[in-house]
């Protein structure tokens, strides 16, 4: 073999080695080559943008509401779920996947609460919306047909909501082709119960207690009669 042709072979050889030996980490697309195997990067679990500015949805949820809310409780579940998830060697699963994970698991409820909570909120924002929104044609019939009427809806929302003891979340989900109202407690939701939601209020005391105080009720009231996103609802309804 060539002198320079062997010499330029064992400077390729010697580099890949050190790079090796020396657990040099290099990036290329989405994995790392580290020590003497390629470790795949896991994707982080991000929170969303909301889909309006904090001022949006004044004056039923006020921007200091929002600043709190999304900006400190959601981005600390976002954080916590990252962190848990890396921990448990779960970081590689999406958001959906790591909270079928772990419902249920005894030695998992952190992580659980943090994912469920993430997933939660993600979806309560866009459960809302500045302006009265009305149901679709094909909403309205599933609603008048699981609920009577769209006041009885209304009424039956609102008594879930109101009576949740302590915090939790009220649903309008989609359950073996008929609408249903549903309340879960604390970081629950009905993915653990093979539902679809469709609609989300948090009734979480940090989701209204600036504004409303003690007074659920005025709160729930405000966002049903102003605020929810029925578009977002259509959306989620099977095709």
């Amino acid at each position: 073999m060539n002198d320079n042709i062997l010499s330029h072979e064992m400077d390729r050889r010697t580099f890949v080695t050190s790079l090796i030996s020396g657990c040099v980490i290099a990036k290329t697309g989405m994995f790392a080559l580290y020590g003497d195997s390629i470790a795949y990067a896991s994707p982080e679990i991000t929170q969303p943008p909301l889909p309006y500015k904090e001022d949006a949805l004044e004056p039923y949820i006020s921007k200091r509401t929002l600043e709190f809310h999304y900006g400190k409780h959601h981005k600390a579940y976002v954080d916590n779920t990252n962190q848990l998830a890396g921990a448990a060697g779960l970081g590689s699963l999406s958001l959906e996947e790591i909270i079928m994970k772990t419902a249920g698991s005894a030695d998992r409820v952190s992580l659980f609460n943090n994912a469920a909570q993430t997933w939660n909120h993600n979806f309560y924002w866009k459960s809302m919306l500045p302006g009265a929104s009305k149901p679709n044609e094909r909403l309205t019939k599933m609603i008048d047909a699981s609920f009577g009427s769209h006041d009885n809806f209304n009424k039956e929302f609102q008594n879930a909501a109101v009576t949740q003891f302590g915090s939790g979340w009220a649903w309008l989900v989609l359950d073996q082709g008929k609408l249903k109202v549903t309340k879960t407690s604390n970081a629950e939701n009905p993915l653990d119960h093979g539902q679809t939601p469709l609609l989300t209020l948090d009734v979480w005391e940090h989701a209204y207690y600036l504004d409303y105080q003690n007074r659920r009720a005025d709160y729930v009231k405000a966002v049903l009669d102003n605020l929810l996103n029925w578009e977002f609802a259509a959306a989620n309804l099977p095709k």
